[in-house]
């Protein structure tokens, strides 16, 4: 069952860059409006996953914006059915409209690291909804500091390694082109979305085709249960980075058993939303690594403390993506800047996934398998409001009495 989210403690003042020190000890925040819209964004080509495909993003995006003026683009990350978490883009507007925004509205804020406590406060799950409001509340802080958002929240990483994520193909030649075309693009990390069915012969023909050097791993989605342990095990002699979320995401326990049996290391990703369930992985050896994607456990004070909690625990992180807009990539560039996300994460370029992307400039890679942490203020980039605009399917303002 889903607990009561209790986010943890916002980040000490020691841990920020002086700038954000003295942001956070004086000036309380105090949002004006929100505005709620959704866009809607078609994919260059579908991508699938072992719980289903996608063709278009309905992307739900919130404008902040404070007593002074200030103002910051977020995004919610949840997906059009309910099928890798029970939130959706209509339960998120839902959540964010009804509770969400009225009580930010109603709220003054001593800092950013506030907003996690305000938001949560007796609400069970819907961290995706909570989180937009929670990370758009970091970016304007940093905003209002003239900081980026990677250097308001600590970051230290000036440039950030880039993975790639392959949907399921259709053959294991079909595959092995598109891995071969990462690869020589120079992504840090190749991961191969599998399924019962397209999993064994698929990764070693990847394997075979691009050499021990490949930077391999592989992702499930939950699509297996332990009696697959054995077939799993198969998996071993690939020498992948590690085997992302194979088993049902509630449940710690099997995934220790299995993590028991294999030497390649398991990460988790579905099973990780909150600070405990990240210390119960590393308590029962569950894995051995973490997938920390923002929107999933509540924001960027959770990120944070996940992200140390692991660090103290010699367990690495890295930041997946969720089929972002550029808007949601920025606050993923920035999580990445952390110092202990040493593996490449989810964050390949704008042209990875649109056409035409909703900020400006779009987000490219610097050099080969490297994207640059931008350093002028917010997440960097600038958003394209008449695009917004045009891509707009439905939108309200919600603004304190």
């Amino acid at each position: 069952m889903d607990q009561t989210h209790s986010p943890a403690a916002s980040p000490t003042l020691a841990a920020l860059p002086r700038g954000s020190q003295l942001l956070l000890m004086s000036t309380a925040i105090k949002v004006r409006n929100v505005e709620l819209r959704e866009v809607r964004l078609a994919l260059r080509e579908p991508f699938r996953i072992s719980s289903g495909v996608v063709t278009e993003r309905r992307i739900l995006l919130a404008l902040i914006t404070d007593t002074d003026g200030s103002a910051a683009w977020s995004e919610c990350v949840a997906g059009e059915d309910p099928n890798y978490s029970s939130e959706t883009s209509d339960t998120a507007w839902h959540a964010l409209r009804e509770w969400f925004v009225p009580r930010l509205l109603a709220s003054a804020l001593e800092s950013p690291g506030a907003a996690a406590a305000v938001l949560s406060r007796d609400v069970r799950g819907h961290r995706m909804a909570s989180a937009t409001l929670e990370m758009g509340i970091w970016c304007l802080a940093a905003v209002r500091a003239g900081e980026s958002l990677s250097s308001f929240i600590g970051g230290t990483r000036r440039d950030v390694h880039v993975g790639i994520s392959l949907g399921i193909q259709s053959t294991p030649e079909a595959l092995v082109e598109r891995a071969r075309t990462a690869f020589d693009a120079g992504y840090h990390k190749i991961k191969l979305k599998i399924q019962p069915g397209a999993d064994i012969e698929f990764v070693s023909a990847v394997r075979s085709a691009l050499g021990d050097a490949a930077p391999l791993m592989v992702d499930a989605n939950n699509a297996y249960t332990l009696d697959d342990a054995a077939h799993l095990a198969r998996l071993d002699e690939f020498g992948l980075i590690m085997i992302e979320q194979p088993l049902h995401h509630e449940d710690l326990r099997r995934h220790a058993e299995l993590q028991a049996r294999l030497r390649t290391p398991l990460c988790l990703d579905e099973s990780i939303t909150s600070l405990d369930r990240a210390e119960d992985m590393i308590a029962l050896k569950s894995g051995r690594i973490i997938n920390i994607k923002p929107g999933r456990v509540g924001g960027f004070s959770e990120s944070i403390a996940i992200h140390d909690v692991c660090a103290r625990n010699g367990i690495p992180v890295w930041c997946g993506g969720m089929l972002e807009s550029g808007i949601g990539r920025g606050y993923n560039v920035a999580l990445a800047s952390l110092p202990n996300f040493s593996i490449a994460g989810d964050i390949s370029p704008s042209s990875r996934y649109w056409e035409r992307d909703i900020v400006t400039p779009q987000w490219e890679m610097s050099a080969p398998g490297v994207m640059r942490v931008p350093s002028s203020p917010g997440i960097g980039v600038s958003v394209d409001v008449d695009r917004i605009e045009d891509l707009t399917f439905r939108r309200e303002v919600l603004t304190a009495d």
